[in-house]
């Protein structure tokens, strides 16, 4: 009801009532003034007469002052009923229990009779008393949030940007590294270039650091963006370049890039684009750029597993994912570099003499940044099947492309030569029993050494300049158990590295593996590691607090050992990490470490 009809109704009821009293107390009033048909009165029926009248006004004015009492008292009474409606018709829907069927209407009960007569209305007035019990319509309760429990509570470091959530990713690590030679790599091992005989220091001494480098931060976004589902990410350590003098006093370790992509993905379609994991990158389930999603080990080491092949590598990525989730199938364009050796301790190959100056800027040698010419882009393609969350199968392929250009002589003119290689994989991994997770992932390829970690180059090259690629393998096996809070892991990795020998013009041997060699150029590498992470306690709104051990022993083997030298080189490591793992963030035991 509005309150301005209810006003004209009591103004009405209010005049009607006047005008029947009011020309009686004009009649007292003003005795003169004859009333119609009636015979003049004598003197004491005048005076009676005025006595009359005053009794009259005295009731007139008690009636008017009730009156308006009333007036006043329904005038709140309606207000305190437009309150509560307006409450009501504004607010969203609840539940109504299935026992009690929803009402259009409610029932209406005048909570203040007045003497003005029934007032007419089409908004209901609710007494308060009798509101609590009332059947409101659906439409008209307020919506309530609903109400998650503390163990659904979510991290206290995520933030709202309007339908988007931000969350930091992350850990803070202290790792320990003892090694029984001097690797000369810092926190992460170069494998292929452990400390080879006896008579360098490096053959003598041990090795021992402290560091936080491998402490991560990042952030992941979320959002739903016209029927697609967005994830933003990025992740970064501090293993970037040093200056020499880092470890003198400051410590001041330099920030390096890891990941930054963006994901779209609507339906069964997903695109990806930026700095990412590598397609070829073993996966544990699915098709993903998640790290969680991914197999390079539980290892504290920085490099991980010798032998697991893999690369964070701008990329674009189209992924097809069944209906079914059961089944997806990927294709990736990859930054590439066309590679001899000499990253990561690789062995480096030996160029013919008359091309080496030009070739050295041609190829990455381990030293070029960003400065090979490449002439295409890597493509990768791979297929996922994941029949159950207890077992994983993928298999797929790259395929590469190489160029080279070989300066005019006054005999010989300018010239370009070019190659095609490529590799394949396959990976599996399962769970034998509750717990219990065996894993393998295995590759081979015809100049794909890039993507073994580097340990292995991509190809040699004859007198005239003409590319010929090196065979290059390597697999990571393993299990992982999980029990509460504890992972207990094993592995074992192996890199064979092809021989592939040239003449040069003088008659000498050039390329990989050939007589007098140096001792860089390995024919196979092999690692074998266990280890133990204790979580101590873990939660999405607090974190989680891990200690990590390993242990591992490297072999290393080259192709030429000169007369009196040792025919292999061993390491120990060992590694001890406490690690803080921010909320929102902690991964889920069995899942990887980094």
């Amino acid at each position: 009801m509005h309150k301005s009809k209810l006003t004209k109704h009591a103004i009405v009821a209010v005049a009607a009532l006047l005008f029947g009293i009011l020309p009686n107390a004009a009649r007292a009033i003003d005795p003169s003034s004859p009333a119609k048909n009636q015979d003049p009165k004598p003197a004491e029926a005048t005076a009676k007469s005025a006595a009359d009248t005053k009794d009259q006004v005295s009731v007139l004015k008690e009636q008017m002052a009730l009156q308006q009492k009333q007036i006043e008292q329904m005038q709140k009474a309606l207000e305190e009923q437009k309150r509560l409606l307006e409450q009501l018709t504004s607010a969203s829907t609840v539940v109504t229990p299935a026992a009690q069927p929803a009402k259009a209407t409610v029932q209406v009960v005048d909570p203040q009779p007045t003497n003005l007569g029934q007032v007419a209305s089409t908004t209901p007035i609710i007494p308060k008393a009798k509101l609590e019990n009332a059947v409101i319509p659906v439409a008209a309760m307020p919506a309530r949030s609903p109400q998650k429990s503390e163990g659904e509570s979510e991290s206290p470091l995520q933030l709202k940007v309007g339908s988007a959530s931000i969350t930091p990713v992350g850990f803070m690590d202290f790792t320990t590294v003892w090694r029984s030679k001097d690797g000369g790599s810092g926190i992460g091992t170069n494998f292929a270039s452990i400390p080879y005989g006896s008579t360098t220091y490096q053959g003598n001494l041990s090795e021992f650091r402290l560091s936080m480098q491998n402490s991560r931060v990042g952030f992941r976004v979320d959002a739903d963006v016209k029927g697609a589902h967005v994830i933003g990410y990025m992740e970064s350590d501090f293993l970037g370049n040093n200056p020499t003098n880092v470890a003198v006093s400051s410590n001041s370790n330099t920030m390096r890039s890891r990941l930054y992509w963006a994901d779209v993905r609507k339906g069964s379609w997903e695109v990806l684009g930026g700095q990412t994991w590598s397609l070829l990158t073993p996966g544990r389930s699915g098709i993903s750029p998640l790290p969680a999603d991914l197999f390079y080990t539980q290892n504290i080491d920085v490099n991980y597993q010798l032998g697991l092949f893999w690369g964070r590598i701008p990329e674009f990525r189209f992924v097809y994912h069944l209906p079914s989730n059961k089944a997806h199938l990927a294709f990736a364009v990859e930054s590439p570099e066309q590679y001899v050796g000499g990253s990561a301790g690789g062995g480096l190959v030996t160029f013919p003499a008359a091309i080496n100056t030009a070739y050295q800027g041609e190829f990455n040698i381990g030293t070029n940044t960003l400065g090979v010419p490449n002439v295409a882009p890597d493509f990768i393609a791979k297929l996922a099947v994941d029949p159950s969350k207890k077992f994983h199968f993928e298999i797929g392929g790259v395929e590469r492309n190489f160029k080279a250009w070989v300066p005019g002589t006054t005999t010989t003119p300018a010239q370009s030569f070019s190659a095609e290689g490529g590799g394949g994989f396959a990976n599996l991994n399962f769970e034998l029993f509750k717990g219990l997770r065996i894993l393998t992932a295995n590759y081979y390829s015809d100049g794909g050494g890039r993507y073994i970690f580097g340990q292995a180059p991509d190809l040699i090259a004859h007198a005239d300049g003409s590319l010929s690629l090196i065979h290059s393998s390597s697999t990571v096996s393993g299990f992982e158990y999980t029990k509460k809070n504890t992972v207990v892991y094993g592995y074992y990795g192996g890199l064979y590295v092809g021989r592939n020998v040239a003449i040069d013009s003088t008659g000498k041997p050039v390329g990989y593996g050939y007589t007098g060699a140096a001792s860089g150029q390995n024919k196979s590498v092999q690692e074998g590691t266990f280890g133990i992470n204790q979580t101590f306690w873990k939660s999405p709104k607090f974190g989680a607090l891990t200690l990590m051990t390993q242990y591992s022993y490297l072999d290393r083997n080259p192709w030429y050992i000169a007369p009196g030298s040792p025919k292999e080189a061993h390491l120990n490591m060992i590694f001890v990490n406490l690690r803080y793992t921010l909320p929102g963030s902690a991964p889920t035991l069995g899942s990887p470490a980094k």
